[in-house]
């Protein structure tokens, strides 16, 4: 055996002189000994004749290594075995050549260690106690190879016959649904060799068993899974609309924590036939297990029929109510299940395409998924299409296409107003670098995994500008002509082209190849308006060496009739640096209307106060998104200084001095530009002391009104501006709220009674109390 540390070459990927086509992967589980060892034998064809193999492997002792040639009896040895640290590596060198076009199959034996590393096949204890150890697999991005010795790349797709070997009372868990299980007593010698020489081995074969699980579609090694433990499930079926197949659905955790599973349950058993329907493709696999976990490196992994993830984001206390928690829990198993189609049944070609997994995921999730900083954009409209068609028809009272521009929109905006940003597309070199790649802040993994901003509103630009109808069945389209292969970019324009006819990979090109996005620039003129396009930077106006990039920006412009209706130029384009739109200037007009493109605008101080007035009018035509997009904007040019922030101001006491509705999230989106202003400029009292008494003025009122107390008529918006407007007016000082949570908190601390301080403000009161209490101090 030799061991290289030499760098990978400049070629990263795998040669493809042999590529994998079969796995018939068995894995032996010792919970106790906190150990694993297998075998894997991979069918193999030889597409160019050479005498070396090669594949990944990491962190692995590798037994015997055999290859036989179909057709042959004589079983080949290597005559040399290398490994290559650095790129994760065997080199298997045969002592003759492999002729091409032929098929071989791949034995290796081999063992590891149950870790703690959150990676690969690992080990978790689930309590304080011990008792509740088992173990499971991560693999994305490039941890199968951790697992068992594979060709661990998205694009080498193949099927997998996988088989366990644990104590017998413990579950096995994989993709496929068990198609035997067998006390190892009872198993066959010819069935397997090797695990007929293993079971032999055991001191008490009576206390262990055989679980063997269907055979897969081709699927990525990434998205491979099983799991070892003491595991309870919870159990429905769903239906499928389109070919009435009933299939099971389960949820998995350790007994402490499976009652808790309810929830996530009843979102899966929902959404999986509205996803059918959306899509007009069945989800192929016989059942979908969701195993909840304590310790696990992501929020939710979407292996293929075998979603894992933290007992965090799929767990809800029924007792609780906690409103927040279900939307999350919701968002996450919606996201996790929509992977399903976006990432397992079609798969990017390679990590550089990471975000047509997320983008098209986000559909259904409330918070964003790993792409790279433009990729936003693109998901957003897939995210958007998910809320309208999937989420938003269980709980339409949620508003998730709303609360999505505060939850991941605009935090992802920030982030790619940065000169840090990057595009959609990065270059994944050596397969040391995707984790990278994966983590470039929230760019690519922000939150468990959130894609970076730019390309993902402008999908959604480009859902409207197309039309719903169209956009969905070009990305059916793209599904079915792509199924159980890998796809990349243009693959995805084609898909929507083919049914809209119109030239979607010119519009995308610079919002995946570029970095950043637009601010566009409105200059009222004498019949209608001159609009310029820049590259928004949050340091101020782009000078030339950063604002070469012309965006084609969809401007979806809504105008009033002279009847006092109202209509959405959706088709107006941008293309060029600038141009001039004819408008009657004596109506009202607004760009961007539903904030579906993603890019900033810029009205006069005057047109901006103007715009908050008619926003907030009882016959207004602009909707939640369009008040959520003026706020956000006006801050935003004023935090880069393309614009004072007494214009920012202007506007919100324009739209809430006398505002009565309790749109939560128009109202978050206030606060959170309040208390940003707030934290750069809290060592100057002399602007800190005004901007908490305009904070106080807005928050206070709505914060007596609604109380401490949860109530039983509260809607949705209540329950959550209740929160925030307490935390508001207490951040500013309002005697009201400071001293009722310093009542509660004091209530808490003489009795230990915690009953007057509700579980969605305990947090906050806390915090709040205790900073006060330390700045008394001091």
């Amino acid at each position: 055996m030799v061991l290289t540390d030499s760098t990978p070459s400049i070629d990263y990927r795998l040669p493809t002189d042999v590529v994998p086509k079969h796995y018939n992967l068995t894995v032996h589980t010792d919970l106790g000994n906190a150990t694993f060892d297998g075998v894997v034998r991979t069918d193999l064809h030889i597409v160019r004749g050479t005498s070396k193999i090669v594949f990944n492997t990491l962190d692995l002792e590798l037994g015997e290594i055999t290859l036989q040639l179909q057709g042959h009896e004589d079983v080949l040895h290597e005559s040399k075995r290398e490994f290559d640290r650095v790129a994760a590596r065997g080199i298997i060198t045969f002592p003759k050549t492999l002729p091409a076009g032929t098929n071989a199959r791949l034995t290796i034996t081999f063992e590891g260690k149950l870790t703690s590393s959150l990676s690969g096949y690992y080990r978790c204890v689930g309590d304080a106690d011990g008792k509740n150890v088992y173990s499971l697999t991560q693999f994305q991005p490039t941890a199968a190879r951790k697992a068992f010795p594979c060709w661990d790349e998205p694009a080498l797709k193949a099927t997998f016959d996988i088989t366990m070997l644990s104590r017998f009372g413990s579950v096995n868990l994989s993709n496929m649904p068990a198609q035997s299980e067998k006390v190892c007593t009872t198993y066959s010698h010819e069935e397997d060799s090797w695990l007929a020489r293993k079971i032999a081995t055991l001191e008490d074969p009576s206390l262990w068993k055989v679980t063997q699980f269907q055979t897969t579609p081709p699927i990525s090694t990434y998205l491979v899974a099983y799991a070892n433990g003491p595991f309870k499930f919870l159990e429905s079926s769903y239906k499928s609309p389109l070919s009435g197949k009933v299939r099971p659905l389960r949820i998995y955790a350790t007994a402490d924590y499976i009652w808790q599973g309810q929830f996530a349950l009843n979102v899966v058993q929902k959404v999986m036939p509205l996803y059918e329907e959306v899509f007009d493709v069945e989800y192929p696999l016989p059942k979908l297990d969701i195993l909840a976990s304590s310790d696990f490196d992501l929020g939710g992994m979407e292996n293929w029929g075998l979603i894992i993830g933290r007992t965090s984001c799929f767990l809800d206390d029924p007792n609780e109510n906690n409103l927040r928690n279900k939307q999350y829990v919701a968002s996450m198993a919606s996201h996790e299940v929509a992977h399903m189609w976006f990432g397992d049944i079609t798969t990017m070609e390679w990590w550089d395409n990471l975000y047509l997994n997320e983008g098209f995921a986000t559909l259904v999730n409330i918070r964003m998924s790993g792409i790279p900083t433009h990729a936003l954009l693109t998901v957003a409209a897939f995210y958007q299409v998910g809320e309208n068609f999937i989420l938003d028809r269980l709980f339409p009272e949620w508003r998730l296409d709303a609360h999505f521009l505060g939850s991941n929109f605009y935090p992802a905006r920030w982030l790619d107003a940065k000169l840090s940003s990057h595009p959609i597309e990065v270059e994944c070199p050596d397969a040391n670098k995707i984790i990278q790649v994966i983590n470039l802040s929230s760019t690519t993994y922000r939150t468990a995994r959130q894609p970076p901003v730019s390309s993902l509103p402008q999908f959604l630009a480009t859902q409207h500008y197309v039309g719903q109808d169209k956009f969905l069945k070009g990305v059916s389209a793209y599904l079915k002509k792509h199924k159980y292969k890998n796809t990349v970019t243009s693959d995805l324009w084609e898909g929507i082209q083919s049914v809209t006819n119109k030239g979607i990979p010119e519009m995308m090109d610079n919002w995946v190849k570029k970095m950043g996005y637009p601010i566009i620039s409105v200059t009222e003129k004498e019949g209608g308006v001159h609009v310029r396009q820049e590259r928004f930077l949050e340091t101020g106006p782009a000078d030339a060496a950063h604002n070469e990039t012309i965006w084609t920006v969809p401007l979806s412009i809504l105008t009033m009739n002279e009847d006092e209706s109202f209509e959405i130029h959706s088709d107006e384009l941008l293309t060029e640096r600038e141009k001039f739109i004819p408008l009657d200037m004596s109506r009202l007009f607004k760009l961007n209307s539903g904030t579906t493109g993603f890019y900033v605008v810029q009205y006069s101080p005057e047109r901006l106060i103007t715009l908050g007035k008619q926003a907030v009018s009882s016959d207004s035509p602009f909707s939640l998104q369009d008040r959520i997009g003026l706020v956000r904007d006006a801050f935003a040019l004023a935090s880069s200084g393309h614009s004072s922030v007494s214009s920012a101001l202007g506007l919100v006491n324009s739209m809430c001095a006398t505002w009565q509705a309790d749109e939560y999230l128009v109202w978050d989106a206030v606060a959170d530009s309040l208390s940003r202003i707030a934290s750069t400029w809290w060592e100057h009292p002399e602007v800190l002391g005004p901007l908490n008494a305009f904070r106080m003025s807005l928050f206070g009122p709505i914060a007596k009104r609604l109380g401490f107390e949860p109530l039983a008529s509260d809607t949705t918006d209540d329950q959550q501006l209740r929160v925030k407007a307490i935390e508001q007016a207490a951040e500013a000082g309002d005697p009201w709220a400071v001293g009722e949570m310093a009542a509660r908190f004091t209530h808490f601390l003489d009795t230990g009674d915690s009953s007057e301080i509700p579980s969605e403000l305990a947090g906050m009161i806390y915090r709040i109390v205790s900073s006060l209490s330390l700045s008394t101090r001091t």
